[in-house]
């Protein structure tokens, strides 16, 4: 919120539920908003259902009941070809591991994502990207020669490549010891700040977590705000 004026939503859930093929229901009536230009943190038990709120607010996967609405569009009115095409233009995502592909340098990684974008201009130089993420002395390095705190930097980036409007990060940190792991949340946060993005990032850490605008917590199939 900025002088008193609250901003518009880029992404809801409405009324969402989402269960696996044994049945169990991980999301339960779920609706929350995420608001243009907010930092916001997700907490939760393992197993709670974090990763399939990441996957879902990503298109990646649909709900059993209810609607994921991005920016007006109904998730669910899309194609797999239609909602990989928001991916690849609106939306930036990193996961906990396997953001990188092995065999391409860090510079590569970053100018690969934005061959996906449809788009024509505003793509970020990759040099520049990683400069500003702190890793451009790693542009031409592969991902084994990289720790895992630059790794997941480069990562960040490779998600940022085509200036998307919502950033998703899944357990980014959860790997990292707690210097490195300050180091990647710093540099989404330095993103945040400069790109005016919309950011969800899920972790464990609650010192992590309190630093969001928002902290949500998913309890029981539902999301409550602390």
């Amino acid at each position: 919120m900025t002088g008193g004026i609250v901003a518009e939503p880029l992404v809801r859930l409405d009324g969402v539920s989402k269960s696996f093929e044994n049945d169990r229901r991980v999301l339960r009536d779920v609706s929350i908003e995420l608001r243009r230009g907010e930092m916001i943190s997700l907490t939760g038990a393992s197993g709670s259902g974090k990763s399939t709120m990441i996957s879902l607010l990503a298109g990646l996967a649909v709900p059993d009941v209810g609607q994921v609405v991005f920016d007006g569009d109904d998730l669910a009115g899309l194609d797999d070809t239609g909602r990989a095409r928001l991916r690849a233009e609106r939306i930036g995502v990193v996961l906990q591991s396997g953001n990188l592909i092995p065999f391409l340098t860090a510079a590569e990684n970053v100018e690969l994502a934005t061959e996906f974008d449809g788009r024509r201009g505003g793509r970020a130089k990759p040099g520049n990207l990683l400069e500003e993420l702190g890793v451009g002395g790693r542009s031409h390095h592969l991902p084994r020669r990289m720790s895992g705190g630059e790794a997941q930097r480069v990562a960040v980036a490779v998600a940022l490549a085509n200036h998307p409007e919502l950033l998703l990060a899944d357990e980014i940190t959860g790997q990292l010891d707690s210097i490195s792991a300050d180091q990647v949340l710093g540099a989404i946060f330095d993103a945040w700040h400069r790109r005016g993005l919309t950011v969800l990032f899920v972790t464990h850490n609650q010192a992590l977590a309190d630093r969001a605008d928002r902290r949500l917590v998913l309890d029981d199939g539902q999301v409550h705000e602390r």
